[in-house]
């Protein structure tokens, strides 16, 4: 891999080719050919595009995950019945001892405002935890400073090595460490990320005898059947097996210290049920925007929009439409158009928001990119 230029730092700047970024500063914007991007046919109802893997649209336009989606009355029953089982849930542990519940919270609006429901909503005693993967904008960590205090939490921050990190995240820009299916849902960094972010909370939780394990994903991210499940040793050895293998053919037995162990798990006192309650509870843009910054939250870009609280999101948009051909976060927004959370016009309004290219030439070259690179394509669509 070709060296990177000097680099001193998250809180520095980056240099190469007589170019100075610095990261805490608002940045340039750059868009990529909004007259290609509206060419492209999208389902009638949500934004899903042609490009999509296997989409197929009806004689009205409309895709075929639109077409099987349960009716609403069906949706709101599943979905009451998800919030009940949590409400008793968090009615049988409020009375115990310790943390009723840990949260991953990566500083962005979306699992601020899900610390927020189990905090006041639910009136649990939240344990929060980040994974500091070395890219979090400097916004995000102000941000988690300053809610943690005025929640007044306990917050545990975990920064894996760097060097472990960056050979994990460069593998899955240039080989194909994920699925198809999996890749529908999400670029191979925020996999990559997000794998970590599960083996780590995971390990707290079963450390601490934390019976709750709280996520801040939203529709699309998640299946919503199984957006409140209790766990047990057998489900969850089987799920960390998932999550870390793809990790664990990169960097090996490296990996294992960030993961809960089989005896470990054997042995727990108790098993987290795991519950991502932005799936099932009623909220929209507006209100969980206005109960984040009712606590102080400020977006990284200073507006009033899905910006990115990790650095790596605009070069994951970058290089997941390069190799993909769509939006790594299209199915999460279509999945969020379908249930109602998001109109279709913001959700194509967040796909045609214009990323950093300063930013995605950092995150270049502290990965140990040239300024100039581009993700070849990968042959993913040849593997399940």
């Amino acid at each position: 891999m070709p060296t990177a230029p000097p680099y001193n730092g998250l809180g520095g700047k980056w240099r190469g080719d007589n170019k100075s970024v610095n990261w805490t500063q608002p940045y340039k914007l750059l868009t990529s050919s909004p007259a290609k991007a509206a060419a492209v046919r999208r389902c009638t109802r949500c934004v899903l595009p042609e490009t999509f893997p296997d989409i197929q649209f009806d004689s009205e336009g409309v895709c075929q995950y639109c077409r099987a989606l349960p009716s609403l009355q069906e949706r709101q029953k599943q979905k009451a019945h998800l919030r009940t089982r949590l409400e008793t849930l968090a009615d049988l542990i409020r009375p115990d001892p310790g943390y009723h519940c840990l949260v991953a919270w990566g500083g962005g609006r979306d699992s601020t405002y899900t610390l927020w429901l189990l905090k006041h909503y639910y009136k649990l005693r939240v344990l929060s935890f980040t994974f500091d993967n070395s890219f979090i904008s400097d916004t995000a960590l102000k941000n988690i400073r300053l809610i943690a205090e005025r929640l007044d939490l306990d917050h545990i921050t975990l920064k894996p090595r760097f060097e472990m990190v960056k050979q994990l995240f460069t593998a899955a820009i240039e080989t194909p460490m994920y699925s198809l299916p999996m890749l529908k849902q999400s670029s191979s960094l925020c996999l990559a990320r997000m794998a970590l972010t599960q083996g780590m909370a995971l390990q707290l939780a079963v450390e601490l005898h934390i019976p709750l394990l709280v996520y801040g994903w939203l529709p699309g991210q998640y299946p919503l059947d199984l957006s409140f499940h209790a766990t047990d040793s057998k489900t969850l050895q089987v799920s960390i097996e998932e999550i870390a293998n793809p990790l664990r053919k990169v960097v090996g037995s490296a990996i294992d210290p960030y993961f809960p162990k089989p005896h470990e798990l054997e042995k727990a006192r108790k098993y987290p049920y795991i519950a991502a309650p932005l799936l099932f509870m009623d909220h929209d843009e507006k209100s969980r925007l206005h109960s984040v910054q009712a606590l102080g939250w400020e977006s990284p870009t200073g507006k009033n929009s899905d910006s990115p609280n990790c650095l790596l999101d605009s070069f994951a948009i970058q290089q997941h439409l390069q190799q993909m051909g769509y939006h790594p976060h299209v199915a999460v927004l279509a999945a969020m158009v379908r249930e109602g959370y998001l109109s279709r016009e913001v959700a194509l309004a967040q796909m045609e928001a214009p990323v950093a290219s300063e930013v995605i030439r950092a995150v270049k070259a502290k990965l140990g990119f040239p300024p100039s690179y581009l993700p070849a394509m990968l042959q993913c669509h040849s593997f399940t």
